[in-house]
């Protein structure tokens, strides 16, 4: 799955046009690479996205395309 949809479907990002954004800003890395939004997730992947000041650091767990709200958590954990 693309990142940009990963990350709207996991809730870490409201809408994939800003995903989209964030990816092209170098907002999103991977492995601690920038990674464009076109970048093929597979779960064990250490994303870090930077939001301002934020910086929050999360493992893929799991990729689907259909998720609800309440079980959009459980799609990554927040790596400190």
């Amino acid at each position: 799955m693309r990142l940009d949809k990963w990350l709207k479907n996991s809730r870490l990002i409201k809408r994939r046009t800003v995903a989209n954004e964030a990816c092209d800003a170098g907002r999103v890395t991977v492995g601690g690479r920038p990674v464009k939004a076109s970048y093929e997730v597979k779960p064990g992947d250490l994303l870090e996205l930077r939001f301002g000041e934020r910086v929050v650091r999360v493992k893929v767990l799991s990729i689907q395309e259909i998720v609800g709200k309440a079980d959009a958590g459980a799609l990554y954990e927040e790596v400190l």
